[in-house]
């Protein structure tokens, strides 16, 4: 059985090899320091990440995507298209098949070693902090030649981030609340240095995770129990869960019914550092409004 992948593995490499584009002689660093030697107005688009998907669709070429990541569901456009796995499990076999141009993958994706041996070029990226979101749009923009496009869009997130920061603090009489946000619930948590945390900070409020642990740390739930937040950001599946969790009983948050819940669309744009984070902030200041104390 391995031998016969393997044969259609190499089979799908000749195809490719056979049929690959036309270069430009450019060449962009990735967020791996790799010099990714890209094709020239690639128009067959693999993303593999959500956030790197509505960045693409943002700046108009969502008809340049042929398959996405199986969560990649915003716009309707690309929720359409075939899809090639997950961040642990992409289908290698079929990204090959679809003969790309280009495929975007996060830095943390470990399958760009794999798709060079079979010639596809792949570009990765750094999505954690605010200021990722800004490079990612900048260097799409630059790979698919609308470079004053991507400027305007990054423009246009810095000011209404600047302006929803501007209005939450101005409404804030006080010290800004203590706040825990759970991305997962093993529990990880956006830390002061995420794309989160940055935004929370400009809203005023104060994460319990301390800077030293990274963007987005595995906690000891303990942890959560001992910092004692004022207000808890949370899936909804897990928000009628919290009292159970040993000793969270006894947390403000949730013994003030202080938490932040959102239905899935409105969740997506605060998890994912993409073109539609400022909406995110939006959705995060609105609940810190009405449950903050």
């Amino acid at each position: 059985m391995n031998r016969r992948r393997a044969r259609a593995a190499f089979g799908l490499a000749v195809a490719l090899s056979a049929a690959a584009p036309a270069w430009a002689g450019s060449v962009m660093r990735d967020d791996l320091q790799r010099e990714v030697r890209l094709p020239a107005n690639p128009q067959r688009i693999i993303s593999m990440v959500p956030s790197l998907t509505e960045i693409v669709c943002a700046l108009g070429a969502c008809d340049r995507l042929v398959a996405t990541d199986r969560y990649s569901n915003w716009p309707a456009q690309a929720k359409a298209l075939p899809k090639a796995g997950g961040f642990e499990d992409a289908e290698v076999e079929r990204l090959i098949s679809l003969r790309p141009d280009l495929i975007l993958l996060s830095r943390s994706q470990r399958i760009t070693e794999r798709l060079g041996e079979f010639g596809v070029v792949s570009f990765a990226l750094q999505t954690e902090s605010y200021a990722d979101i800004g490079h990612a749009v900048q260097a799409i923009g630059q790979i698919l030649g609308v470079a004053d496009r991507a400027s305007r869009l990054n423009e246009a997130i810095e000011q209404a981030v600047r302006e929803i920061g501007a209005k939450a603090l101005a409404q804030r009489h006080g010290d800004g609340p203590s706040v825990y946000v759970e991305v997962d619930p093993t529990p990880y948590a956006a830390g002061p240095s995420s794309f989160i945390g940055e935004l929370l900070a400009r809203l005023g409020a104060r994460n319990i995770v301390t800077s030293e642990l990274g963007p987005f740390p595995k906690l000891n739930p303990e942890y959560v129990v001992q910092r004692n937040p004022e207000v808890i950001f949370i899936s909804p599946a897990e928000a009628t869960q919290l009292a159970q969790r040993p000793g969270w009983e006894q947390i403000r948050a949730v013994k003030e019914h202080r938490l932040c819940s959102f239905p899935p669309d409105v969740r997506d744009t605060i998890v994912r550092p993409g073109p539609r984070v400022a909406q995110g902030m939006r959705a995060m200041a609105d609940c810190l409004a009405r449950v903050a104390p």
